[in-house]
């Protein structure tokens, strides 16, 4: 597996939103490696329906696709999963076009639900490394998500009891929503990083005047060695 971080280096951060996968995207290009974000994409894909609204951004995303109880949301779950489709293969048909090419993509917490043959390609194409939350962890992504919301597709984990307010709803089942998903991202990714020991390598960088990006690789290829 060590190979698979020769040159040209092509990796895909998956997890769970609030995981940290823009944040070692952002370090990974202060290296010099070219990054591409799906959100980003995904954005410019919806801009249309967006600007329609007046929103903008992730949280502007968030704020379209709106609460799971509400009328229009299957809808738009379903237009935010067929953009996100597109552009995954979108991206993927460029790196086979372009076997040198190197690449860190930013993925977001829903790319497991674009169907089984985009991830058998997107495993084959790229080193998949998983960027798991504790139980800990996963309760602090609940609470920033009720505080700072990002596109999130529920497909079906969302269960509101009689009486029940969306937030509450939300604070209840979000955890069996990255339960649900854990098992999916393990199966995908070649390697996996525990968000705990990663946020313990940026301050190791820091005290090392060291750019982050670099101990992330090195942690990569230490377990990719290990797994062998």
């Amino acid at each position: 597996m060590t190979a698979q971080l020769k040159k040209p280096l092509r990796l895909a951060l998956v997890g769970m939103s609030g995981a940290g996968k823009t944040y070692w995207t952002r370090n990974l290009a202060a290296c010099g490696y070219p990054t591409v974000s799906c959100d980003d994409l995904i954005e410019t894909r919806l801009k249309g329906a967006l600007q329609r609204e007046g929103f903008s951004g992730i949280n502007g995303m968030a704020a379209w696709m709106g609460w799971p109880d509400q009328p229009t949301y299957a809808e738009r779950e379903s237009q935010y999963l067929s953009d996100e489709t597109a552009t995954l293969d979108g991206i993927l048909s460029e790196v086979e076009k372009d076997r040198e090419r190197e690449l860190v993509l930013d993925t977001t917490g829903s790319v497991v639900y674009t169907g089984n043959h985009l991830l058998y390609r997107l495993r084959r194409l790229m080193t998949v490394v998983y960027l798991v939350a504790s139980a800990e962890e996963q309760q602090l992504l609940v609470e920033r998500y009720l505080s700072d919301p990002k596109p999130v597709l529920w497909r079906g984990a969302f269960h509101p009891r009689p009486g029940e307010k969306p937030k509450d709803t939300v604070a209840r089942c979000y955890p069996a929503l990255l339960g649900a998903r854990q098992q999916s991202y393990q199966t995908l990714a070649h390697c996996s990083l525990g968000v705990a020991a990663l946020r313990e390598l940026a301050k190791t960088a820091e005290l090392q005047k060291r750019n982050p990006g670099e101990l992330f690789l090195e942690q990569i290829r230490e377990q990719l060695t290990r797994t062998m």
